[in-house]
């Protein structure tokens, strides 16, 4: 099969569907080997990092844990190859420790937190159509003053660490060495300015930058191994994910929908994320207008509006398959820039943006899922993954949130804020965040004139 030709300057060819486009791997997005391969190792062990909290907090067993993050690269898979969305999409992972901080710090019944999942990417879908509909959703964060956005960030770094080196801290002492070791890899790589500058001399360390993640991956793999954290049990043979007990653990259908109480006491979770996602929207948009200017062969259709729809939708599914959030968010910022980046040396070195991401994430078809041997090499080192995700989220919030803030009363606010949304409910959070500002800062308006600024940050 041939992949079609792009006319100078056009957007990529794809079949239209109301306002989505759907684009046929291989045939409307070539094929990308560097972003394929890189994709296979990168997407499958970070995909699978929920596997042992699925197991452990929500009563799944491994294989229907599995089945759970195969459904979960599936509906994200989507975003590129089924609704046109020229992002590479991810976790809305900064919300990511103040959700399972909420679910299992108020629910201990695995079937009542598969139901607030539920309740959750409910609530997030509902603002999210509602919000692309009627376009409110710009105003929305442009009303959000800098005391309260930087709270809202930095308290997501604070339930991060807190996860990580408190509440599971049994869970990083079983591998201590390995995982601190995978976590100071990936905070240099994806962080260090002495780092960047030495990039710029050794073309070697450059390529070995650009892998992300992978590099602390394979480092504490190795290390695990020689002192005894990490063992492999690879098996062998093909595993078939067990969809019907899946659904018969976590779906609406079968263990029952949400209560109007779950529904209303989630909604301030959901107003958070959504915060956090039209940054992402804002932040993957910028990316690519950047590197537009050397792309003149490929117009990119960004349609904030759609994009609304599409992560919408995504929730709504998944909240009936595999309730997890926040799963289902608008951008994996690491990977999106490492695409742009390189789509934007050429049309010889990527055909298409939606070439480069659609290879990313294997086309929508993430076969590993089905091969033993993959899954059960990957399967030590997930509970690491976990921590890599959620130490790099909280690093990456904390240097974010506290540049939000200008003045010292907005700086003491955010702390303020932060610590009540980590500690506390999410609604007790919101609830001392607004009162503070009103009370200390003297103004619950954002400026209009830093609002875009404000939005690109987060």
């Amino acid at each position: 099969m041939m992949t079609v030709k792009r006319q100078q300057g056009a957007v990529q060819p794809g079949w239209r569907w109301g306002p989505f486009t759907a684009r046929l791997p291989i045939y409307h997005a070539r094929m990308e080997w560097v972003d394929l391969l890189q994709g296979l190792v990168v997407t499958a062990a970070t995909s699978m990092a929920l596997v042992p909290l699925l197991q452990g907090a929500f009563g799944l067993n491994f294989e229907e844990a599995i089945a759970c993050s195969m459904i979960h690269l599936i509906l994200i898979s989507a975003a590129p190859l089924l609704f046109g969305d020229p992002f590479a999409p991810g976790w809305i992972t900064p919300v990511f420790p103040i959700v399972i901080a909420f679910v299992l710090g108020n629910y201990t019944d695995p079937t009542e937190r598969f139901s607030v999942m539920t309740a959750l990417s409910l609530d997030f879908a509902a603002l999210m159509l509602f919000f692309g509909i009627t376009g409110l959703g710009q105003r929305f964060v442009n009303w959000l003053p800098k005391a309260l956005k930087g709270g809202i960030i930095l308290g997501a770094s604070i339930a991060a660490f807190k996860r990580v080196f408190f509440d599971d801290i049994d869970t990083f002492m079983a591998q201590p060495v390995s995982t601190t070791l995978a976590i100071a890899v990936c905070l240099i790589f994806g962080f260090s300015k002495p780092l960047i500058r030495y990039r710029q001399r050794h073309r070697w360390l450059a390529i070995l930058s650009n892998l992300g993640l992978l590099p602390g991956f394979l480092i504490a793999a190795v290390v695990g191994v020689a002192i005894g954290e990490v063992e492999f049990n690879i098996r062998w043979g093909v595993l078939i994910p067990p969809l019907g007990d899946l659904w018969a653990k976590a779906s609406p259908f079968v263990i029952g929908w949400p209560t109007l109480d779950m529904l209303l006491s989630c909604l301030p979770l959901a107003l958070i994320a959504y915060t956090i996602a039209f940054g992402d929207f804002i932040t993957g948009r910028e990316v690519i207008r950047e590197a537009s200017a050397e792309r003149p062969d490929e117009t990119i259709d960004v349609d904030v509006d759609r994009a609304h729809f599409s992560v919408g939708i995504r929730n709504i599914l998944m909240a009936v398959l595999a309730p997890f959030f926040p799963t289902q968010g608008v951008l994996w910022t690491g990977v999106h820039v490492i695409v742009v980046q390189r789509w934007r040396q050429g049309r010889a070195s990527m055909d298409s943006l939606f070439s480069g991401i659609g290879s990313f994430y294997l086309f929508g078809l993430p076969v590993f899922f089905f091969l033993l041997p993959v899954i059960t090499a990957l399967q030590p080192m997930m509970s690491i993954a976990l921590s890599i995700s959620l130490v790099m989220t909280g690093f990456a919030c904390a240097y974010v949130a506290m540049v939000i803030p200008e003045t010292p009363e907005e700086r003491g606010v955010a702390m303020l804020t932060g610590l009540s949304l980590a500690l506390m409910e999410p609604w007790v959070g919101l609830f001392v965040g607004v009162l503070a500002t009103i009370m200390i800062v003297g103004d619950i308006r954002a400026k209009a004139d830093t609002c875009r600024r404000d939005g690109a940050a987060i």
